[in-house]
């Protein structure tokens, strides 16, 4: 039986090139799927919106081309009013970004080839999304979804200044921007809770509330967290200098910065963090800078349908 089928794509993810490779992913969705409409996002948030709309039209399945911020507001866009429109509707991905972290986690090749076979053999699993509410860069108090990552601290002055650069046209790797950044910042004081017991206040270099293992590009941050089990791990890096960054931030790439004595790993379901002095501490989620502290995040277990791959959950 084919499914009624949704594909929304963001021409400018991965600075420009999905559009220009648009026709060879279009055959391939011919060629895997037969039937389909497809839209293109022209501003932020398009997604969103094309995403809700498609759902109440009866689309079952909602296919993203784009990116890990492509997803989120695709994802976000499954939800009206803090419920699930239709649980029976399906998330498919075509990672074509210059961040697809997410995809590591369930287990979808970045090939295209690989990617569509998925859309057209994998049996949707549920997984768990996270709900945050934060303060936006405007200042207002704000509300969204996530499906991988939300990260304060160091990774949300990164993801800002690579947001930047690329409206500036200037060099923009996440690398690059990581190391620039990391030479300036200074550690920010940050209040913690975890399902209502409190952490220890200290400096925090890296907050990430993760749902999926990796952030960054690569960097498997949280590598023991899983899509759906119901939890957080939120990965507490403590008051790194920069040449301690030099020397263990490699260990992000692998995961073992997790036995280093200054990161903890905390498993939960709402975390909650304010900012501990007068200082700014920002935001991003899935990639996307979006606000600042303070914020909760909550998990919603099992809420979202996906194509991809999952491993057990582990009793």
């Amino acid at each position: 039986m084919r499914l009624k089928t949704k594909v929304i794509v963001n021409p400018a993810s991965n600075r420009g090139r999905t559009r220009k490779r648009w026709g060879e992913i279009r055959d391939g969705l011919k060629h895997f799927l037969r039937e389909f409409k497809f839209e293109f996002t022209e501003k932020p948030l398009d997604a969103t919106d094309l995403a809700r709309e498609a759902i109440k039209d009866g689309a079952e399945l909602v296919i993203g081309v784009g990116g890990d911020g492509t997803m989120n507001e695709i994802a976000n866009g499954f939800y009206e009013g803090h419920r699930i429109i239709n649980p029976e509707a399906a998330l498919g991905v075509v990672p074509s970004g210059t961040g697809c972290d997410l995809v590591r986690s369930l287990n979808i090749p970045t090939g295209l080839k690989g990617a569509l076979q998925v859309l057209t053999n994998a049996m949707p699993v549920r997984m768990d999304v996270g709900q945050v509410r934060y303060t936006s860069n405007a200042g207002r108090e704000e509300e969204r979804y996530f499906l991988n990552v939300a990260d304060f601290g160091l990774g949300g002055e990164v993801v800002r200044e690579v947001t930047e650069r690329r409206l500036q046209r200037r060099a923009s790797s996440y690398v690059r921007c990581l190391v620039t950044t990391m030479i300036r910042y200074k550690n920010k004081k940050v209040r913690i809770r975890v399902d209502g017991e409190a952490l220890p206040d200290g400096e925090y270099l890296i907050g990430a509330v993760a749902n999926g293992k990796i952030f960054g590009k690569g960097m498997k941050v949280a590598p023991d967290a899983r899509l759906d089990d119901g939890l957080f791990d939120a990965v507490l890096v403590r008051g790194f200098r920069f040449l301690e960054f030099c020397r263990h931030g490699w260990k992000l790439m692998n995961g073992s910065h997790v036995t280093h004595p200054k990161v903890s790993v905390v498993k939960g379901r709402r975390v909650e963090a304010w900012p501990g002095g007068d200082e700014e501490v920002l935001l991003e989620l899935d990639g996307d800078q979006l606000g600042r502290l303070p914020a909760s995040f909550e998990v919603v277990p099992r809420d979202l349908l996906v194509k991809g791959f999952l491993q057990p959950t582990r009793s």
